[in-house]
């Protein structure tokens, strides 16, 4: 079977089945597109100690920012320990993250993962003390506190190790409580911008067309392929969640460029539907060499005076199983193509090879991304 006629073969058997079950055309919510620039996340992050560990947190002469860390709070609660030898085990150096969600009012809980930071073995059992939570312009933005969930452990003995999941990162669920809130006025803005998490000049115009059909005037101005500029409308000035409610909901068909996306470390190929094949020939063959080691006794004579020897045998084979050259036809698409391939029984990793192949020849109409 040439490879052409796989291709057929295997198409033929399967366009049916996929074009009755697969819709006209695939809409997605705008509110799955696009987001509302100014509405997001802000990163937090701090530096703390977690105690209570059952002498499996940092040893001390080892992690001198553990003890400096153990000595300043330590102080601070009136215990003066300045030259006192530490040797506990039960301390732990962490960093401390969370996100701070887009209009986050003071009072409201967060989630935090802490990270130990020196050589702790487990955070498991431990309890994060009173750790503040800073933004990226140094002020605080939160509080963490609170007992750690862990999911992994570590068990040990004198002669073996055993370790599930990673023991050193755990996490508070609501361990950190808003203190400041970051002022943005959604309601009195007279414009607004929507940015697309994934770029596309066509996918802009068709989502700022839906908004403009839905409004009944040119209220949407695509400026580039990743932004949708936003003019709100008299109606809802000083109502811009209303606005914005009504618009996320309006039904878009994303426009996506011709990819093919390839991990060689993992042998994955993704690709996108409007990836398209040129007239090309292909053809591919499977390098194979044996090498086999037999080894031999050697047995002299006897009184002959010679002594017993291994004697080395190598068996070295080589074979090259190919394919006849097969003419892909101008207009095949990428998957009519794999299915062809995978029917004349042709793994990831060839397949790769084949592709990026193709791509050099300058037959694939798409980009090509090796991960």
């Amino acid at each position: 079977m040439t490879l052409l006629q796989a291709i057929r073969t295997a198409f033929a058997a399967g366009a049916a089945l996929m074009l009755a079950s697969l819709p006209a055309h695939a809409t997605s919510r705008i509110k799955d597109l696009a987001n509302v620039e100014g509405v997001r996340q802000n990163q937090l992050i701090g530096y703390g100690l977690v105690v209570g560990l059952n002498g499996t947190g940092d040893s001390l002469n080892n992690t001198p920012f553990t003890k400096q860390s153990l000595q300043a709070m330590l102080e601070r609660l009136g215990v003066n320990i300045r030259g006192a030898a530490l040797r506990t085990g039960n301390v732990a150096a962490v960093m401390v993250t969370a996100n701070l969600p887009p209009f986050g009012t003071q009072g409201t809980r967060i989630d935090v993962t802490v990270s130990a930071l020196g050589d702790a073995k487990s955070l498991q059992g431990g309890t994060l003390l009173v750790t503040p939570l800073l933004g990226a312009d140094g002020n605080v933005y939160a509080v963490a506190q609170g007992s750690l969930a862990i999911g992994g452990f570590q068990a040990d003995g004198e002669a073996a190790k055993i370790t599930r999941g990673v023991p050193t990162v755990g996490r508070i669920a609501n361990g950190a409580i808003i203190e400041r809130e970051i002022d943005f006025a959604l309601n009195r803005l007279p414009q607004l911008r929507l940015a697309l998490r994934n770029a596309d000049f066509t996918t802009a115009k068709r989502i700022a067309a839906a908004i403009n059909d839905f409004i009944g005037k040119p209220a949407a101005e695509p400026l580039d392929p990743s932004t949708v500029q936003l003019t709100v409308p008299e109606q809802y000035r000083g109502n811009v969640v209303a606005f914005l409610t009504e618009i996320e909901q309006l039904q878009v068909e994303p426009d996506l460029a011709a990819k093919i996306v390839i991990d060689e470390r993992s042998g994955i190929i993704v690709m996108g539907r409007d990836v398209r094949v040129s007239t090309v020939a292909v053809a591919q063959g499977n390098l194979t060499v044996t090498i086999s080691e037999t080894p031999q006794v050697s047995q002299p004579g006897p009184f002959s005076g010679g002594q017993t020897q291994v004697v080395p045998r190598t068996r070295i084979g080589v074979q090259e199983d190919g394919k006849k050259l097969a003419v892909v036809n101008e207009g095949v698409s990428l998957q009519q193509l794999i299915d062809g391939l995978n029917a004349l029984g042709i793994g990831p990793r060839d397949l790769i090879a084949i592709l990026q192949a193709i791509k050099a020849a300058g037959a694939i109409q798409a980009d090509l991304e090796v991960m």
